[in-house]
């Protein structure tokens, strides 16, 4: 793991490949109570373009952060974020469910040198059961029992994702993943999709249904410039389910939007 320190504390991330002139580094960006490592398929982009995952602040190796939950934590990360991108020169962001907020808030509020969106289990609202966060509260086990159900984290949790995610889950801890899914409850930029001209594109599992098909389908419709895309066989984290279609997606909006 590579490391950039700002704001006084260390993000930490990895990075793969060499960005190409004609094509945009990738920076990805996980979701809640998630590390880089939600991203390891996408590292076979690197054949195309520099690839780059991050640990938000308070997750894998990256330090804490004091921010309470809602827009001073998103704030945080967004600096994470900003400071990862132009320490690796990455002019794409990739965001999942959490990570497309922090891409969005990114976009719309920082001067960052920007030129595309993918957007994946995600979308302009992100409203969370008051049920789950209740249970993120209180009763943390039943919250990570109930995201590894079937059709929300992914559509067919093998015995194998769901070990690898829980064990991320719990490393980043009760805290720190209830403060991502509070700040994922009260994120709302539905009033300014059509300040985003930027290139992008909506990537959802068929089946998820924390961010379903049709919060996609409204980003595509409200974003300027956007267009949504169906993975099948998968949910919410479409690209550790289903990298080839995954990865596929993204290429072709790299060598036709962003060429």
């Amino acid at each position: 793991m590579e490391q950039t320190t700002h704001h006084g504390r260390t993000t930490a991330y990895r990075t793969r490949g060499d960005a190409d002139g004609d094509v945009p580094g990738l920076l990805c960006i996980h979701g809640s109570g998630g590390s880089h490592a939600a991203w390891r398929a996408q590292f076979r982009l690197a054949d195309t373009t520099s690839v780059t995952a991050l640990d938000l602040s308070g997750h894998g190796e990256s330090d804490d952060v004091d921010a309470d939950p809602g827009y001073e934590a998103l704030s945080a990360y967004v600096d994470d974020v900003v400071a990862v991108a132009r320490a690796v020169g990455a002019r794409v962001l990739v965001g999942n469910s959490l990570g497309g907020a922090v891409a969005l808030t990114t976009a719309l509020e920082r001067d960052l040198d920007l030129d595309g969106l993918v957007l994946t289990g995600t979308g302009a609202r992100l409203a969370v059961l008051d049920d789950l966060l209740a249970w993120l509260d209180d009763d943390f086990d039943r919250a990570v029992e109930f995201l590894h159900d079937s059709d929300r984290l992914f559509h067919d949790p093998t015995d194998e994702f769901v070990e690898a995610s829980t064990e991320v889950m719990y490393d980043a801890g009760q805290a720190v993943t209830y403060r991502d899914f509070r700040t994922c409850h009260t994120f709302d930029v539905r009033d300014r999709l059509d300040e985003l001209s930027l290139p992008s594109v909506a990537i959802v599992g068929e089946h998820d249904q924390l961010t379903p098909p049709w919060y996609h389908e409204y980003l595509a419709e409200n974003l300027p410039d956007c267009t949504a895309v169906e993975i099948p066989g998968a949910a919410h984290l479409a690209m550790l389910e289903r990298p080839a279609a995954f990865n596929a997606a993204v290429r072709e909006f790299l060598d036709e939007r962003l060429a």
